[in-house]
């Protein structure tokens, strides 16, 4: 007779190599998340009109800083592990062992998109707007490598769906065998379907250019606001009855409201131009030539 799991167990291992060479998923999972934002959002931004080339032109910039992004905002935010004396700062840049802060990432690799497609002369909003659930799809894959790496799990429970824990990776204070919430899964599952209502969104509703970007950090806070408030993992800062982050999410919410209603003030067009595709590829011209 078959029974369903009481528990969720947690991979035995992170790291396979292949000879020398070390595999871990955590670096896995990233890679895989990073290169189906590309495809997909390639695809989505040619199909808005979009030139598919400019897409490798942004992502040379724009990948390493949201990995640098990412990075300072998980020392910023947890100090204890990368300086002395209980930290080391060797371990900043080993982004493949994990620790990577989504939110500065987010940031980072934001900006940058903006300053280059400035610099290209695009518009900047249908480019944002082709990435969205792309982006969302990504990061539910890049929690996989949270769990496989038995990090960023939640308070204890004795729900069907509880994560096992290692001993070795087992929170001070905690009898082994104790069960944790998945609070990767809780991420991967909503960014999963906030990935469908954007698209859903893209497909059925009249939208203007930059909306369905704003829409992502309306969906994304609201998701990381709760999941937050349900994780263990230090620290743990609480202003009031939130921690730090979760109200740090829900500022995402706010502001993706307001840029919701200024996208629609503005009402441009979602999707571009040929005229506005040549005029980028004659300066694409120009400034090879020089």
């Amino acid at each position: 007779m078959f029974t369903l799991p009481l528990s969720i167990p947690s991979p035995s291992q992170s790291v396979w190599y292949l000879g020398p060479l070390p595999l871990r998923a955590y670096a896995l999972f990233i890679l895989c998340g990073i290169l189906l934002t590309l495809f997909w959002g390639n695809k989505r931004y040619a199909d808005r009109g979009g030139d598919p080339e400019l897409i490798w032109e942004v992502a040379i910039w724009a990948v390493p800083m949201g990995i640098i992004g990412g990075r300072l905002y998980e020392v910023a935010t947890s100090p204890s592990r990368y300086f002395p004396p209980s930290g080391s700062l060797w371990l900043i840049p080993q982004v493949w062992l994990g620790g990577m802060g989504i939110m500065g990432a987010i940031i980072l690799g934001c900006a940058t998109v903006w300053l280059v497609m400035r610099h290209h002369h695009a518009r900047v909003a249908p480019f944002f707007d082709s990435l969205a659930p792309a982006v969302l799809v990504a990061q539910a894959v890049g929690r996989l490598g949270n769990y496989f790496n038995q990090e960023l799990f939640g308070l204890p429970t004795t729900l069907p769906w509880g994560l096992q824990i290692d001993d070795a990776h087992l929170p001070a204070g905690y009898p082994s065998g104790t069960l944790f919430h998945p609070t990767f899964l809780y991420e991967l599952i909503w960014n999963l379907l906030g990935a469908l209502v954007l698209v859903w969104m893209g497909k059925h509703l009249k939208l203007y250019a930059g909306q369905l970007a704003w829409a992502y950090l309306i969906v994304y806070g609201l998701g990381r606001a709760w999941i937050e408030n349900v994780r263990i993992d230090e620290p743990a800062h609480w202003v009031g009855p939130l921690r730090l982050a979760s109200w740090f999410a829900l500022s995402w919410v706010l502001v993706g409201i307001l840029g919701w209603f200024w996208a629609k003030y503005r009402a441009e067009p979602s999707t571009l131009t040929t005229k506005e595709v040549e005029s980028w590829q004659e300066a694409e011209r120009e400034r090879a030539g020089k």
